[in-house]
C-alpha cells in the first residue's frame, strides 16, 4: 500500500516532502506532531498520504463516542486513541499518559482547533509535550506550494512566549487549502 500513497501523493497530487524526512526513523519514537494550518476536511487525507509515503507511523485522538462499533476498529487501525471528553478531566495530563503505555506515540494535533482562521493557537498540544517531555514536530500543510515542510524536533522550554514565536516563525507564510482561513 505504501507504493500506492507514494505514487497518489507525489505523481498525482503533485505534492513533496522537505526538511526533516527522517522524522520516522527509529530515533524519534514519541513526540506531539502540529499541522498547520487546518483550514480543510482536505487536510486529513494530506496528512494520511503523508505517514504512509514516510513511512512513519502517527496517533490521534477522539471523543470516545466514535471508537464504538463499527468505526471503533477502523479508527484503532489507523492510530487512534478513546479520550473521555467528560468536564472536569485534565485532558492534558490524560492525553501524555497515552505515551507511557506504547513503545512508539506520534500524537498528531491542530493547533488552531477548527479549520476556520484563529488569532491564537490552542496551547494544549504544547503542555501535552512538555508533561509528556517529548518534543514537537512541526509540519506544514502547504497547499499553494504542494508541499509539507517537516522541522526537526523541538523541545519546548520554560519560555512558553518564545516557543510559540519560534513555532510560529516556522509557519509564516505557509498558506492552507482554503486561504482565507491561513
Amino acid at each position: 500500500m505504501r507504493w500506492l500513497a507514494k505514487f497518489i501523493y507525489f505523481k498525482l497530487l503533485g505534492w513533496k516532502i522537505v526538511g526533516n524526512i527522517n522524522f520516522s526513523k527509529d530515533t524519534i519514537k514519541k513526540s506531539v506532531i502540529i499541522a498547520v494550518p487546518h483550514t480543510s476536511w482536505h487536510d486529513f487525507y494530506i496528512g494520511v498520504l503523508l505517514r504512509k509515503t514516510a513511512g512513519v507511523k502517527t496517533n490521534f485522538v477522539g471523543k470516545k463516542e466514535l471508537f464504538k462499533w463499527p468505526f471503533g476498529l477502523y479508527f484503532r487501525s489507523i492510530g487512534g486513541r478513546a479520550l473521555d471528553r467528560t468536564s472536569g478531566q485534565n485532558k492534558v495530563k490524560a492525553i501524555a499518559k497515552l505515551f507511557e503505555t506504547d513503545d512508539e506515540f506520534r500524537l498528531t494535533l491542530a493547533p488552531e482547533g477548527k479549520r476556520k482562521k484563529v488569532e491564537e493557537w490552542k496551547t494544549g498540544f504544547y503542555y501535552i509535550a512538555k508533561t509528556a517531555n517529548v518534543p514537537i514536530i512541526m509540519f506544514t500543510l502547504d497547499f499553494k506550494n504542494k508541499q509539507n515542510t517537516i522541522s526537526e524536533p523541538f523541545y519546548p522550554t520554560d519560555n512558553v512566549e518564545e516557543d510559540f514565536k519560534f513555532m510560529h516563525a516556522f509557519y509564516k507564510g505557509v498558506i492552507g487549502k482554503k486561504p482565507e482561513y491561513s
